[in-house]
């Protein structure tokens, strides 16, 4: 079944599949797939900043982005707990597998229609990917597992194309293209695809020496109002798929002169005030005008970077945010990269 939606007056198209496989009674069918996106920028026109947010667009990408993210975050607390050992971990880890089977069996994105849908695919195929990592080796249905893992395969190379050959020059150096970076380098992980393990590497260090010398971003320092909110989106994608390349033996640490420090610290420093990127951008930042307030998942990268470079006093400053969970970064920070929980040889 497909099914067209159009919402608030904007470009939004979603085709939506029925679930192809059929669930036991201890686990809930899968949302319908979807297939098809097609929305425009959550910004208006003539934002060269890419910065003024047009409401309408904004809530037409929400509401088609809104379904997928909901299905996430159900899958990622059922892997969250198949990582922690419950007593039925094996059926929810069946579950998940069968879930994400209904999406792969649909050939869920598989018909992304503009660019900006193309964008926001690489946080969702990591979020995809973290979960399955965590559920695979408990998981009894090797089709399903099999299928999954192509569907994963077609939507990565799909994106390592799209970065090369159509995204816009701006966007090349910028957050978008770190969080598919981070989902690209899982799929290739969990395939055992050496091509796409060396892309993400080579795109981590490409991002990673971006910055200037104070750790700032040049492209999410164009933002506007959102510049420090936008370098605070890039850290956390950069800082994981680091973590992952060292665990794999592909290290980037350290390139560019110690970039992802330097990024991490500037970040970390202008929490505070949000001085240098208001003097960048030109515009007093979200985080300090009333209109956003820091929250705890913003900062669940630090558990990932305390696995890459522990520091005591950084970590008693991750104490005021955790606990620390992301279900783009698999869920429960602690649970996934304290102790080395969650290291290269859990993806079966």
């Amino acid at each position: 079944m497909r099914r067209y939606v159009a919402l608030m007056g904007a470009s939004v198209l979603m085709s939506i599949a029925s679930p192809a496989i059929a669930q036991d009674e201890t686990c809930a069918p899968a949302p319908e797939p979807v297939i098809t996106l097609g929305f425009g920028s959550r910004y208006t026109d003539d934002s060269k900043s890419r910065s003024e947010i047009d409401k309408e667009s904004n809530d037409a990408v929400n509401a088609a982005l809104g379904p997928i993210d909901d299905f996430l975050r159900d899958l990622t607390r059922m892997a969250n707990n198949v990582t922690r050992g419950d007593d039925d971990q094996i059926a929810q880890a069946d579950c998940v597998v069968a879930q994400m089977a209904t999406w792969a069996d649909a050939d869920a994105f598989s018909d992304l229609e503009t660019i900006t849908a193309n964008f926001s695919i690489g946080s969702r195929l990591a979020a995809f990917a973290l979960a399955y990592r965590q559920v695979a080796p408990f998981a009894a249905d090797t089709k399903a597992r099999q299928s999954i893992e192509d569907w994963l395969g077609r939507r990565t190379d799909e994106q390592m194309t799209f970065w090369e050959e159509d995204a816009t020059s701006g966007a090349k150096t910028g957050n978008l293209r770190a969080w598919s970076t981070l989902g690209i380098n899982l799929v290739g992980q969990i395939r055992n695809d050496p091509v796409a393990l060396r892309w993400s590497a080579w795109s981590a260090t490409f991002l990673q020496c971006q910055a200037l010398e104070d750790g700032s971003l040049p492209q999410e320092m164009r933002r506007g109002k959102y510049a420090l909110h936008y370098q605070l989106h890039a850290v956390a994608p950069l800082v994981v798929t680091t973590l992952l390349l060292e665990q794999q033996g592909l290290s980037i640490k350290g390139v560019c002169d110690n970039a992802l420090d330097r990024i991490v610290a500037f970040t970390l420093a202008d929490l505070e005030t949000g001085e240098a990127s208001a003097a960048y951008s030109g515009e007093t930042q979200t985080l300090f005008d009333g209109t956003e307030e820091l929250q705890s998942f913003q900062m669940a990268w630090l558990e990932a970077y305390l696995a890459l470079s522990p520091n005591a006093e950084l970590d008693a400053y991750a104490d005021t945010f955790r606990p620390l969970g992301n279900s783009k970064l698999g869920g429960d920070q602690a649970l996934l990269w304290a102790n080395d929980g969650f290291g290269a040889g859990s993806d079966g």
